[in-house]
């Protein structure tokens, strides 16, 4: 069962490609290739920003000592690790504070609707 309060890939891509009149392929393609060009540039160390929407970047999580959770009382060692991190950006915190009402507009504009056909009156 999905949950309501989630949006996946797909719903994500079908959304984005409704807006942008582009199709679901090409958006497709290009969330793809987005994250793509975003994890090569964390892995080369560096940050991939959007003004306004927010940072993707990596972080080193230095070694550190723990506790085995299956025997508490043997303490281990944490290997140092790289984590990603995403810090957000003004437009986007902003969007999101307490009492906003949640934009159904966006920079991008809906396509056009279609016209209702009309039934044959009789």
């Amino acid at each position: 069962m999905s949950n309501p309060n989630k949006i996946n890939k797909e719903q994500l891509i079908e959304k984005i490609a409704s807006r942008s009149n582009v199709s679901r392929k090409e958006t497709e393609d290009v969330m793809d290739a987005f994250e793509a060009v975003v994890i090569d540039a964390m892995r080369e160390g560096k940050e991939a920003v959007l003004t306004g929407f927010g940072s993707f970047l990596s972080r080193k999580r230095e070694s550190r000592m723990g506790v085995n959770p299956q025997k508490p009382t043997e303490r281990i060692k944490i290997p140092t690790v790289t984590v990603p991190k995403f810090k957000a950006g003004k437009t986007l915190k902003d969007a999101l504070k307490d009492g906003a009402e949640p934009e159904s507009e966006s920079s991008v504009p809906e396509p056009p609707k279609e016209p209702e056909q009309q039934p044959p009156q009789s």
